[in-house]
């Protein structure tokens, strides 16, 4: 079964969803990651403000930091491999990469 694991930057909640300045981007992709988890793949989503030790536990996302610093956020891994960094792909994108129609 394919995991999809999505490192977030730091946000003041879970999705980065809430106050009176909502990013439409992290709307959409709010709805796009609860789509995914509707089509049978693994999903995880972390933020780096509340959950630290999930970035400092994960290799490849501590060497992603260490090159790149924060600006490879949101960093989203398929498998534990790299898929995409420093944005938020769209229901397309998310799609084509984890072959889901």
């Amino acid at each position: 079964m394919k995991k999809l694991e999505v490192f977030d930057p730091p946000m003041c909640c879970s999705t980065g969803i809430c106050g009176p300045g909502v990013d439409p981007t992290l709307v959409r992709f709010a709805a796009d990651f609860h789509w995914l988890a509707g089509q049978g793949l693994v999903v995880e989503r972390f933020n780096l403000a509340q959950q630290p030790q999930a970035y400092a536990a994960n290799p490849t996302v501590t060497a992603a930091l260490a090159q790149y610093g924060n600006r490879c956020l949101p960093l989203i891994l398929l498998n534990g491999a790299i898929v995409s960094k420093g944005c938020y792909p769209t229901r397309e994108e998310l799609a084509h990469m984890t072959g889901v129609e």
